[in-house]
């Protein structure tokens, strides 16, 4: 079974965008959703089309996880009244930002265990 038009759409997408950003052309797949491409794929091109979605979603939570580092930094400078008060709000921002780039990761591993059963599947 070959992978759902709305990856297929979405990876060609992400692949025709150049730099980190992706151009802002995002997915949507629920979790079921992709846990179904993942059961369903069995040739090279799937595992590279998943290889590259979890690449664009590294890039995604690595984004976010900018912004958060941006926002705790912001908001460190802000360490008074009742900020100085626990649990303080550049607390949040650092689990914000600890959580995406842990996030980013598993993503980056996801997509380097998909680009090595592409490589091995097209052998």
């Amino acid at each position: 079974m070959r992978i759902g038009k709305r990856l297929t759409a979405a990876l060609a997408a992400i692949t025709l965008s150049t730099g980190c950003a992706y151009a802002g052309s995002a997915p949507n797949l629920s979790r079921g959703e992709l846990k179904k491409i993942i059961r369903s794929a069995h040739t090279g091109d799937d595992y590279a089309s998943l290889a590259i979605y979890f690449k664009w979603r590294q890039g995604e939570l690595a984004q976010k996880a900018s912004a958060q580092l941006e926002e705790w930094y912001r908001r460190s400078r802000l360490v008074s009244g009742f900020a100085a008060r626990y649990p303080r709000p550049m607390d949040s921002s650092r689990n914000r930002y600890e959580s995406f780039t842990r996030q980013a990761w598993r993503m980056g591993q996801k997509a380097a265990y998909y680009e090595n059963l592409a490589e091995t599947s097209s052998r």
